[in-house]
């Protein structure tokens, strides 16, 4: 058999033994769906199986004949080695194999009356959480033998959990059985489809998902109370997680002496109040809606009677500043700085007391275990940038799921910190940077906006700041006017909420020393759901798989499952096929409020239909091609305005770091269904010979006729969104105005 070694002598071989089934070791494990385990025989392909977890595989495929695989250049540990060459019969590949369906046709002998042959992962240096931990060369070998393959995921909540919960309570490791892939269909997508489905349920069980947000919270306040703070950038104060627990509570009273009602607004910026703010409502046993105070008015006013509100928190400068807001009544708002010194008193008290008394204890007191699970935690609203805002219900599992699956791929160390700045009504806003820091005992750096790069690259600079969370919009404005000794602490750079541009990537790495990596998210995945971090440090006796890869948005972080259909007729596709993104995992949302109509037509069996296009690669990266919003369909072609940007862009010279000049927008053609029309800030004054020479320049760069821009529409300015995104719903109104 070329390059299989059956039964192979020699130094290096697993050596024969009769097979013996060893008792399990004395670590708590769960099993999930053994209802799956196929009684014929299959090859057993584990995401991960590390030296502690061999002994489970004998338990699980007990009675049966267990033949263990090994790649013939794996580095194993001495463990690792040890325990199979005294457990039973082995067998070995190589991944160089150029015959790969030969020897698995040869291997197939080892599934006879319902025989396992169970592939063993060598070293491998990997992301916390990571579904897979097996190299891709690897994989595409064991794919190509073409035996009927059981994927099995194995999840570590250990390794993996929040900073507050009891890691001697939890399960070294949870397996989740897949679903058996016959030999004829499977395929390198379809083995990671399935394991991340696997993964998905596994991760799943976890028990801290049936907890409560805001008790949660308070055990993030009482363990890191004294260590950990917010810095205010906007008047250079420090307050305590002990100080902030302390007025949050008495502030939750004065809330629930207020109103009633079960949400209450908040309008205020990144900072001290608005932490304590958010914290206050969660307290009361009620839902914080962060309003976005930079939307229309119709649009506010829509979000407020959405969520039913009657009392708003805020502050008197903020009023003041933000004037074009519909402000309520007087008697509707709550002001923070007004409320808080005359409740000093009883924060003293409280301070004194939440030192005392255990989390457990505060919690009991105020109640917060009452309000858990899939129940309502926080109201957010999707921008509009493509119709009405939609209030997205997160509950207290998807937002804690979000900061387990966000912090453990992070994986930070101890005195990191993070900035700040993005709006509280952005979810990255309110999950990254609102109640992971608390949870996760971070120390917070806040300031009011995200536009002011003097000031926060100053504040970067003054308290060393780690993390750094942004837009590619507002990340050009550091390409000017900052000194790049500034950003000297910075360790992580992540960017989301649009397409980050390879040459401002490049730009920023030149300037700074740092290269942003790009994530992905929504609001209705609470919103994380792929980043891209700094590969690892390779090791001497492992294979370090890749964390990174330029014009992806990274690997999918723990828990999340994904599927890809067919824009035009929604049939599942391969990963590795450009379609539809679905997601699932505890992080995604149950539905909009009170929009059955708009939940039903995202949401099917937990699966959510995200609207955008993408693909994944044979590493595990997510490709994102563009929103469907932002496809035309033009003679029957898929055409993404995105990639039309991408080459308007090039053939006119315009630089890709500065604001935002151009826009592509689709509009009614009789004859071929849709036509690109063209939004302009740098237009010329013979449009229409404009057109014509923008059409043979993108022509000569081999796009398509059908992609070229049918007309030019001079515009002041291209309208976007304070989150940085492209405003589609005035873009498209522009477009109607001028067609």
């Amino acid at each position: 058999m070329k390059k299989i070694r059956v039964n192979p002598c020699g130094p290096e071989a697993l050596s024969l033994s009769t097979p013996t089934i060893s008792k399990m070791s004395a670590f708590p494990i769960s099993i999930l769906h053994q209802e799956r385990l196929p009684s014929t025989g299959c090859l057993v392909i584990p995401g991960r199986l590390d030296f502690e977890f061999l002994q489970s595989f004998e338990k699980i495929f007990s009675g049966r004949q267990i033949t263990w695989l090994v790649e013939e250049n794996a580095l194993y540990a001495p463990s690792v080695r040890s325990y199979l060459e005294k457990s039973g019969s082995g067998a070995m590949f190589s991944a160089a194999d150029a015959a790969p369906a030969q020897a698995g046709s040869q291997l197939k002998a080892y599934l006879a009356n319902g025989g396992v042959l169970i592939f063993v992962p060598g070293r491998t240096t990997s992301r916390k959480g990571s579904a897979c931990h097996i190299s891709t060369a690897h994989l595409k070998t064991l794919c190509a033998f073409k035996l009927p393959t059981l994927p099995i995921a194995a999840d570590c909540p250990r390794e993996s959990s929040l900073s507050i919960e009891r890691k001697s309570a939890l399960p070294l490791v949870t397996f989740s059985v897949g679903h058996l892939i016959p030999e004829g269909k499977i395929t390198l997508p379809a083995f990671q489809q399935a394991l991340f489905e696997a993964n998905e349920e596994a991760y799943s069980s976890r028990s801290f998902l049936k907890g409560s947000l805001a008790a949660a919270l308070v055990k993030g306040l009482k363990k890191h109370g004294s260590k950990h703070q917010i810095l205010d950038g906007s008047d250079d104060s420090e307050l305590s997680f002990g100080k902030v627990l302390a007025a949050a509570i008495v502030l939750s009273k004065f809330i629930k002496a207020e109103t009633d009602k079960p949400r209450v607004a908040i309008v205020l910026p990144p900072g001290k109040a608005g932490l304590i703010a958010n914290l206050a409502v969660l307290f009361a046993g009620k839902t914080p809606v962060n309003l976005n105070f930079t939307a229309g008015h119709e649009a506010i006013k829509s979000c407020i009677h959405q969520a039913d509100v009657d009392r708003f928190i805020t502050a008197d400068p903020f009023v003041r500043k933000v004037s074009s807001f519909p402000w309520p009544p007087n008697r509707d708002l709550i002001f923070i700085e007004r409320v808080l010194p005359t409740l000093k008193k009883k924060i003293i008290q409280w301070a004194i007391l939440s030192k005392i008394l255990p989390a457990s204890l505060i919690i009991f007191l105020l109640d917060l275990n009452k309000r858990c699970g899939d129940q309502e935690a926080t109201l957010l609203f999707t921008s509009g940038s493509s119709g009405e805002p939609k209030g997205v219900v997160l509950s207290h599992r998807n937002v804690l799921a979000n900061i387990c699956q966000f912090g453990s791929r992070l994986d930070l160390p101890n005195g990191s910190s993070i900035l700040g700045c993005l709006p509280l009504f952005h979810s990255f806003g309110c999950t990254v940077t609102l109640w992971f820091p608390v949870i996760e005992g971070i120390d917070l750096v806040t300031y009011p906006s995200p536009l002011e790069t003097k000031r926060l690259a100053e504040l970067i600079a003054l308290h060393q700041v780690n993390i750094f969370l942004s837009t590619p919009t507002f990340l050009r404005g550091y390409m000017k006017r900052i000194d790049p000794g500034q950003f000297a602490s910075l360790k992580l750079v992540v960017t989301g909420a649009e397409k980050l541009p390879q040459s401002l990537a490049n730009a920023f790495e030149e300037k700074f020393g740092i290269r942003p990596q790009e994530g992905y998210g929504l609001t209705e995945t609470s919103p994380a759901t792929n980043v891209n971090l700094p590969d690892l440090e390779a090791e001497a006796d492992s294979i370090t798989l890749p964390s990174s890869r330029q014009g992806s948005v990274g690997q999918l972080l723990p828990g999340i499952a994904i599927r890809i259909t067919d824009p035009a007729s929604d049939k599942p596709v391969p990963l590795d096929q450009q379609g539809i993104i679905w997601l699932k995992g505890p992080n995604v949302f149950k539905g909009y409020l009170g929009n059955p109509q708009k939940s039903a037509e995202v949401l099917t069996d937990d699966w959510f239909r995200t609207g955008d296009v993408g693909r994944l690669d044979d590493d595990g990266f997510l490709y994102i091609e563009g929103r469907i919003s932002r496809f035309s369909k033009i003679a029957g072609e898929m055409v993404p305005h995105e990639t039309v940007e991408a080459a308007i862009i090039k053939v006119l010279g315009l630089d890709s770091e500065a604001e935002r000049r151009i826009a592509v927008v689709g509009i009614p053609d009789e004859q071929k269904g849709e036509a690109i029309l063209l939004l302009s800030t740098v237009a010329g004054p013979t449009l229409e010979q404009d057109c014509i020479d923008l059409r043979y320049k993108l022509l000569e760069e081999g796009l398509s006729s059908l992609w070229c821009p049918k007309r030019i529409v001079p515009v002041r300015e291209i309208p976007i969104l304070a989150s940085g995104k492209l405003d589609i719903k005035s873009c498209e109104t522009l477009a109607k105005q001028n067609s």
